[in-house]
């Protein structure tokens, strides 16, 4: 697939354009966009407001919009062929099937009028265009398609976000493999929870083959040369490696304005263009700035006129694999107390590109969700239960009712209203509160933890109703005037639920609350500083337990000797340029093996690793995964150990969907791991996780509040806005985030009028 030279040649769409008639619109409404690329957005009315976000997001991002609409609403197959069949299967089988009044209301009250409005607008561009697609969909072979205002409470996202299942399932197999005392030991859950098989439950044939479709859907998509497509699969992460995101918040008696300092960076997969979107929406009863993804109305996190949030994932378990016994005589009926129960079964046509005829499916439904998975072989099926079936099951779309809440008390009542994904949200308020909720909807077990799939047929592993979400964890004001949040285990002492039993290691907020805990107040910049911390907890951790080893005389030869004396009194800092960071990584990385063996130990995660050597000292495992760690460098390097750096195999690169060199980024160095504040995670010493958008709200004044959203605001490879935001990024730079009219005049860059036409 060969991609138009004239892409790269085409004029910014609107860079000199005044006027933009607009069907739809009910009445004019101006479009500010900085230098920076963010528009901001001023409309007379509500439905316009929205609109118009919808009308701009679709200039900026139409061919990211579509591919997310098609992969979401179950239409892949049609624009790229017969590979994203069962990708659409599962969209499909996950969309939402209650009543929808009740799911609009769920997030706000005027919810549905808002999707309307926003689809509205990105139809409106696609009319306005009137078939001279973007030259990406020229070269994809396909052209966009309509949306719907149910589109935008699509699932498929949420399930990205509650990665329970993949982990259930894998679970499943390791103990098929190891054990279960093996797994209890080696690769163990947050206590007090604890790994016991279901009763009834036959764990063979339960393996990550059976999440084939689903780990498909989740996935990311590349279009290849000649029409072809690649279907990502979203991969299983290492137990404890679970990447997420880092938030805190300081009161303003920690401030150097008197006023709190919020910060937050969602990590999520790194892409091009950037998964999240930022906007500033103004009208009546909106004046909101910050970000979230680019298909969706509103805001995820940022502020509005009183008060500031950020998020991480918190880790509430909201899924569970239910296996079900199906009829040896009727493979459509299954199991329930004791008698066969009908499933409910929908009948599906999905359009292939290249078919002249659409293939035919069945959706298959139990009592307990979407059959996801079959094993005829031995008469079963296996079926997802989730919160995302609830109604306000659709990720992030609650924030249509936090980012207008005022204080504290308005703040609650919207978080407890938000379910998917579950989210650690951190508060600031311009009277000078802060606060923490770990928010989303959390199912009742009751004698059961949800740790491992659960028969489907007895009734034992049914959940009994959801914890109301006023009774979910959180602070407010504390004494110490400061609050943080990685992933981590947020469960107080003492807290009677069970929300969940796996969350991120804590080596990430134990550096932040390090970095908190380390001066008794804060600036902007500082805070910047701290989000771009590259110093890794576990890397101090293993050099305590290195500084005991003690040679023997001839054990090491003179270069693995100077290299051990340099680790020994290294930082702990992964800076790219560092050759200490990069013997770290690749010596922890083989230690996992030598400890274990080859099977076990790629399951094992780093804090397991640490514990056993901080339990016994295992010498000789240290010294074979150093001295290979070590001939593998001197092998890829030389031997001159200054040339050993970090950043030269840790990298970042951003590509397209379209697999086209020319669209694509990187690769670039990195500082950081998966461990540190700066998350750099990624297989294979990639990174492919990470802060896309980073912001840091000064309530004191938010026009002093900064951002950045990498590689840039637009998806269109003609536009300067397409990457510009990548140097900012790379070099730990942020830009201002204008909120008052003054500031925003000030930072503008391009003025656009859409008026309403006939």
């Amino acid at each position: 697939m060969k991609f138009p030279v004239l892409l790269l040649l085409l004029p910014f769409a609107f860079l000199n354009a005044e006027d933009v008639a607009v069907r739809g619109l009910e009445k004019p409404v101006e479009i500010l966009r900085d230098k920076w690329g963010v528009p901001h957005i001023y409309a007379q009315t509500a439905r316009d407001l929205f609109f118009a976000q919808g009308f701009i997001t679709a200039r900026d991002r139409l061919f990211q919009l579509d591919l997310w609409r098609r992969q979401n609403s179950g239409h892949l197959a049609e624009a790229v062929g017969a590979e994203a069949l069962g990708r659409d299967r599962i969209a499909r089988l996950v969309r939402y099937r209650g009543d929808w009044a009740t799911e609009w209301a769920a997030y706000s009250p005027d919810a549905r009028d808002i999707a309307t409005a926003f689809t509205g607008g990105i139809n409106a561009y696609i009319d306005w265009l009137n078939g001279k697609w973007p030259a990406e969909f020229r070269a994809a072979g396909f052209g966009p398609g309509k949306w719907q205002p149910e589109d935008v409470a699509a699932r498929v996202a949420g399930l990205l976000m509650t990665r329970n299942l993949t982990r259930e399932v894998q679970r499943a197999q390791d103990i098929t493999r190891f054990g279960l005392d093996a797994v209890r030991k080696y690769l163990p859950v947050d206590a007090p929870g604890k790994i016991e098989i279901p009763r009834g439950l036959d764990l063979n044939g339960i393996t990550t083959a059976l999440l084939a479709d689903y780990n498909a859907a989740i996935g990311s998509i590349r279009l290849k040369p000649a029409g072809g497509v690649q279907l990502v699969a979203a991969q299983l992460e290492r137990p404890g490696n679970m990447q997420g995101s880092n938030n805190w918040v300081v009161s303003g008696a920690r401030s150097e304005t008197g006023k709190p300092l919020l910060a937050s960076d969602p990590h999520r997969p790194i892409n091009l263009p950037s998964l999240r979107k930022t906007v500033h929406l103004v009208g009546p009863g909106w004046n909101v700035i910050g970000a979230g993804e680019p298909a969706l109305p509103g805001i995820a996190l940022g502020h509005n006129e009183d008060i500031g949030f950020g998020f991480t994932i918190v880790g509430i378990d909201q899924v569970d694999l239910y296996v079900e016994k199906t009829n040896p005589a009727n493979p459509e009926e299954y199991l329930h107390k004791g008698a066969w129960r009908k499933m409910e079964v929908l009948h599906e046509e999905i359009a292939v590109r290249g078919e002249a005829k659409p293939r035919r499916v069945a959706l298959r439904y139990t009592l307990h969700g979407p059959v996801i998975a079959e094993d005829l072989g031995r008469q079963r099926v296996h079926a997802l239960k989730w919160v995302g079936a609830e109604p306000g099951g659709a990720g992030y779309l609650g924030a249509l009712r936090l980012s207008r809440a005022r204080n504290w008390t308005e703040f609650e009542q919207a978080a407890a209203m938000y379910k998917v994904p579950s989210e650690n949200l951190v508060y600031a308020d311009r009277a000078g509160n802060i606060g923490w909720i770990a928010s989303g909807q959390a199912p009742l077990r009751k004698g059961w933890n949800g740790l491992l799939p659960v028969p489907g047929d007895t009734g034992e592993y049914e959940w009994s109703g959801y914890l109301p979400g006023s009774e979910n964890p959180r602070s407010f004001n504390p004494a110490s005037g400061a609050i943080g949040t990685a992933n981590h285990n947020i469960l107080p002492a003492g807290y009677p639920h069970m929300l969940g039993y796996e969350f991120a290691p804590p080596f990430r907020f134990d550096r932040v609350n390090e970095m908190l805990q380390a001066q008794p107040w804060f600036t902007l910049s500082r805070f910047g500083e701290m989000q771009h911390d590259a110093l890794s907890h576990p890397a101090r951790l293993f050099q305590q337990i290195v500084r005991q080893w003690q040679p023997a005389q001839g054990e090491l030869n003179a270069l693995e000797s100077s290299v051990l004396s340099r680790f020994k009194s290294w930082d702990a800092v992964l800076a790219a340029s560092s050759s200490d960071a990069l013997v770290y990584e690749l010596w922890t990385g083989k230690l996992h093996a030598f400890l274990f063996g080859p099977r076990l130990g790629s399951r094992v995660d780093l804090g397991t690793v640490l514990a056993t050597l901080g339990d016994k000292p295992d010498w000789r495992a240290v010294r074979k995964a150093f001295q290979a760690a070590v001939r593998e460098l001197e092998r890829d390097f030389g031997t001159d150990p200054t040339r050993w750096q970090w950043g030269k195999v840790h990298t970042v690169r951003f590509t397209h969907p379209l697999d086209d060199k020319r669209l694509h980024r990187g690769p670039f160095p990195r500082s950081g791991d998966g461990n540190t504040v700066l998350a750099t995670g990624g297989a294979s010493f990639r990174q492919n996780i990470g802060a896309s958008y980073r912001q840091i709200l000064d309530l004191a004044d938010w026009d002093r509040s900064v951002a950045t959203n990498v590689p840039g605001e637009s998806g269109d490879p003609a536009s300067p806005f397409y990457d510009n935001l990548l140097p900012y990024w790379l070099s730990g730079r942020y830009h201002p985030l204008p909120y008052t009219r003054t500031a925003v005049e000030a930072a503008t860059v391009e003025r656009t009028r859409l008026t309403p036409t006939n």
